[in-house]
């Protein structure tokens, strides 16, 4: 520094610049030679090698003589090549030492480069510099020339004001920072919490300004402490959007957290508000209720846990309460929902306020976005969560198995509602809430079944099988149970106002109850307001074809007098009762009417029945995991009806003996399995013995018993065939119903159980027909007098010696057998509707029988000539004729079965040997009579013996 010592600035900096150039330029020509020689191809590990070679004493300091030490070392006597070896060796030590300088140099190159820019930046500085001191001496000679001391007074004056009024304007800062308080207070009442918070930093910031003065410590103090109450009231403001979210308070508690720089905290706040505000919403909902049913407000039951309180909870409250509860936690959701289309909306600088304010503070370069999104997105599930168990230990708390079934639906309906509102909040399938209303609904489930079933036993012992008068056009979905179906099937929709349906279809619930409303505010169906349009009584009107029809039977001018009028029971001679009810007689002129209009075949217990598919089907299409148990429970109400009727109408002993296979070996498994699986045989015996066989007899039913009123005895009544008729076709009825449901209960069914709905299907709702069979032979059985048939052609003669040509007697009086069934069956019919397939199969039964009894009767001719054989064809000929004319069937059941037998006694030996083996549908006895009764015409005693052998060895199964 001594260097520039009096010298100007000026002359310093020309001195600088001239160094600086000359430093460059040297440097720059080094540079480039250095270069040059780095790019030399050599050996890095022979470079260090010869480096290493160098003697120690050349880096000793820099103060020693090489030249002196090189001379030294010369031997005395020279010699010129090693001189010249020790000269290259030197050469090469130098190259060796001055190409690792310029590596190092060339190291350090950005470092010199940096350096370079720093002194010419302090080179920009020394030319600023000197124009302002040569700026400054220049004003300092005017002022020393100018100024006299009047002036400098002046100047001093102006300083000392400058100063009072800085003073002065710190001063009124202080003023106002003492002030602030009010204020703030003020703010907080307003719930301005970001101006707060904003107003509290600046006086704070303010503070730190003046900390120089003593009074403004204690204010900083009382600053902080204002702070920390501003954070604890926004704490506060952030619980309460947990309930009833409003965008613009929450909007405020945003700004004002982002202010605080503790979003990131808010949201962890947030979620634990969120988790409190659902354990406080469902404690206080379920205790007000309990509080209620017990008429006081004791704060026993406050202290009790939830899930104690939820057991103090009547049946009558129930419903309510739990309507309630989900409205509320809707509520929660609700805002947590809306919490998230804000942050979706508005976290990215936009504004929901109409004032266009920006809530968010752009400046703000430390908010994580992807943090508040994650937390918001793993919150979903978390508060689904808790819902869950909340509501599970309110469904679990109460025993609802004696629940009425309008009741228990509506319960349903509601765990159904809220499990949609879990899968559009966190797209969960809250198993949690499916388990716990499945545990509820099996055990209802099982409790009404038994019931019903008892009710259905208790149906079936009082049903008198008679029509119940239902319209031509009765559909089941017309049927309050199945209106569920009818709706979603054809929707009675407008077309103008089908795509605002279908717009608001596309809504999610959260969009459609997001500005007011909630999905739980519903009521159960009023089925009072409802009609039912199936009943002959009801809206008949409106067909006028029906209309017509009914009207013929709606008058009291056809009606007997003796029915109009008092009567004693001509059985017990009690006195005269009440006449017959106007009502009585519209109801029998109303099975009339269900005659003459061909309509449905059923019958109340029927009905009922029907009705309670439908109640299943209800619970099953609200609440799918139990599906598989409520169609469960659906088939064995079939089951139970199924073998009422075959107990009832169809169960005899003589079955298979007849040889005409009326019930088919899959028609007698399904008996059996109703028989063993839902039949209690033994009702009188003690319910003792294991656990598993205790269950297995709660889900058995005794058999039921056909009503006493039923009378199946007796000829005029054709041995009951109207009370069949009803019966069985009431059970095809209920089949066919079956059947039109079964696509729906295929998409319900899990896949896993789907084989058990068509074994179900195959092996019990089809062979519901097959049941005609059975149950209308006993009526063919006992309508035609057969024994007395086998009589009268025991008394004919068939060893003739001529041919005749006059049918024999039983022709005729079998036929009018056949001519009286027809007319009993006529006159049946006007009570009941027979339907085709029943008439064809009741005649098919009769002609069976008959040509049977053919047989029979001519398996007990002892003696018959060829002319004899002749006759019974005549005979057998006859009859067709005369049958065809009064019955439509064709070809006439059995009819080669008493052609053939008639012709087999024209065989020869061996053709009947063959024949024999071949027709095993014939009896033993009628085989043997064949032969007999061939003996001596064109069959000899061997031959006979022969031919009875050949029987006698046959293993005949019975057809």
């Amino acid at each position: 520094m001594n260097l520039f010592r009096g010298k100007s600035l000026f002359a310093i900096y020309i001195y600088m610049k001239f160094l600086w150039l000359a430093f460059y330029m040297l440097f720059k020509n080094k540079l480039e030679e250095l270069r040059e020689l780095r790019e030399q191809p050599t050996d890095p590990q022979a470079q260090q090698e010869i480096i290493n070679s160098i003697e120690e004493i050349y880096f000793s300091n820099d103060s020693f003589d090489i030249v002196k030490y090189e001379l030294e070392k010369l031997p005395a006597v020279l010699s010129l090549q090693e001189l010249e070896e020790y000269r290259d060796k030197l050469k090469q030590q130098q190259a060796a030492v001055s190409k690792k300088v310029a590596d190092l140099i060339l190291e350090k190159q950005t470092a010199y480069v940096k350096e370079l820019e720093r002194v010419t930046s302090l080179q920009t500085s020394l030319q600023l510099a000197a124009v302002i001191c040569t700026n400054g001496r220049r004003h300092l000679n005017t002022a020393k020339e100018g100024f006299t001391q009047a002036s400098l007074g002046l100047l001093a004056n102006q300083r000392k004001r400058q100063l009072l009024a800085g003073l002065l304007k710190s001063l009124r800062t202080i003023k106002t920072l003492q002030q602030t308080d009010v204020r703030l207070s003020e703010m907080l009442e307003e719930e301005d919490y970001p101006g707060a918070i904003q107003l509290c930093l600046e006086c704070q910031k303010a503070a730190s300004t003046f900390k120089h003065y003593s009074c403004i410590s204690e204010l900083n103090s009382k600053l902080q402490d204002t702070l920390e109450q501003i954070e604890e009231q926004l704490d506060v403001a952030l619980s309460k959007i947990c309930k009833n979210f409003d965008i613009n308070h929450y909007t405020k508690v945003q700004q004002a957290y982002r202010l605080l720089g503790k979003t990131q905290t808010a949201m962890d706040q947030l979620h634990m508000h969120f988790t409190q505000a659902i354990h406080n919403t469902v404690f206080q909902v379920v205790l007000g209720y309990v509080e209620l049913c017990a008429g006081n407000t004791d704060t026993k039951f406050q202290k009790l846990q939830y899930k104690d309180l939820c057991t103090h909870i009547t049946s009558d409250s129930y419903i309510p309460c739990l309507a309630d509860l989900c409205k509320a936690l809707w509520e929660v959701m609700l805002s947590y929902y809306r919490t998230m289309d804000w942050h979706e909306k508005y976290d990215h600088g936009e504004s929901p306020s109409s004032d266009g304010n920006n809530i968010l503070d752009t400046e703000e370069t430390n908010f994580d976005r992807s943090y508040v999104k994650k937390k918001l997105e793993h919150g979903l599930s978390r508060i689904w969560q808790d819902v869950q168990l909340k509501v599970k230990t309110y469904l679990l708390g109460t025993d609802m198995s004696n629940f009425k079934y309008d009741d228990f639906i509506f319960v349903l309906d509601i765990i159904s509602r809220l499990v949609q509102v879990g899968e559009e909040f966190c797209g969960s399938k809250s198993e949690v809430l499916q388990d716990s209303i499945r545990k509820q609904s099996v055990n209802y489930f099982k409790n009404y079944h038994r019931t019903r079933l008892e009710e259905l036993r208790m149906f079936l012992e009082n049903e008198t099988w008679e029509l119940c008068p239902v319209k031509s056009s009765f559909s089941i979905l017309q049927l309050h149970e199945f209106k569920f179906m009818a709706q979603s099937r054809s929707p009675t929709v407008s077309p103008s106002k089908q795509p605002a349906l279908e717009t608001e279809g596309d809504l999610t619930l959260f969009e459609q109850y997001c500005n007011g409303g909630n999905p739980f505010e519903i009521q159960a169906n009023n089925k009072d307001d409802e009609t039912e349009d199936v009943l002959a009584s009801n809206g008949y009107e409106s067909d006028e074809q029906e209309k017509s029809a009914y009207q013929e039977y709606d008058s009291d001018s056809d009606v007997p007098e003796e029915l109009k009028r008092d009567y004693v029971d001509e059985q017990t001679g009690d006195a005269p009762v009440k006449s017959v009810s106007r009502e009585t007689l519209r109801s029998r002129k109303r099975s009339d009417y269900c005659l003459k209009v061909n309509a449905p075949i059923l019958t109340n217990t029927t009905l009922n029945v029907i009705r309670l598919v439908g109640k299943y089907m209800q619970m099953m299409n609200i609440l799918k995991p139990i599906a598989f148990d409520v169609i469960h429970f659906m088939s064995q109400l079939f089951d139970y009806y199924m073998y009422a009727i075959y107990t009832f109408f169809g169960r005899n002993n003589t079955f298979e003996s007849t040889g005409l296979g009326l019930s088919s070996s899959r028609l007698r498994t399904t008996l059996n399995r109703i028989q063993e699986s839902l039949i209690d045989l033994d009702v009188s015996s003690d319910v003792t013995g294991t656990l598993t066989a205790v269950e297995e007899r709660k889900e058995k039913v005794p058999m039921p018993h056909l009503s006493h009123l039923v009378v199946l005895t007796s000829s005029n009544s054709l041995y009951g065939l109207a009370e069949r008729v009803v019966a069985t076709e009431s059970l095809v009825f209920l089949a066919e119903q079956f059947e039109f449901l079964q696509s729906h209960l295929d998409t319900v069914m899990p896949p896993a159980k789907k084989p058990f709905l068509q074994q179900f299907y195959s092996q019990t709702v089809s062979t519901a027909s097959e049941l005609r069979k059975p149950i209308y032979w006993i009526v063919a059985a006992k309508a035609i007098d057969y024994e007395q048939m086998l009589l009268l052609m025991a008394n004919m003669k068939w060893d003739v010696k001529e041919i005749m040509s006059q049918h024999n007697i039983y022709v005729d009086s079998l036929l009018k057998e056949f001519e009286q069934f027809n007319k009993r069956m006529n006159e049946v019919s006007k009570r009941v509707r027979i339907p085709l397939p029943v008439s064809n199969i009741l005649w098919e039964h009769c002609i069976r029988l008959a040509n049977r009894t053919i047989v029979e009767g001519y398996a007990n001719v002892k003696k018959c000539s060829n002319e004899g054989r002749a006759l019974m064809q005549l005979d057998f000929q006859q009859f067709l004729m005369k049958l065809e004319k009064l019955t439509d069937i064709r070809p006439i059941p059995d009819k080669e079965f008493v052609e053939t037998y008639i012709k087999a006694y024209y065989l020869t030996e061996n053709d009947m040997e063959r024949w024999i083996k071949e027709h095993r549908e014939y009896s033993t006895k009628q085989l043997t009579n064949l032969v007999n009764v061939c003996l001596g015409s064109h069959i000899n005693k061997k031959a006979k013996q022969k031919l009875l052998a050949a029987i006698d060895d046959l293993d005949r199964p019975k057809r």
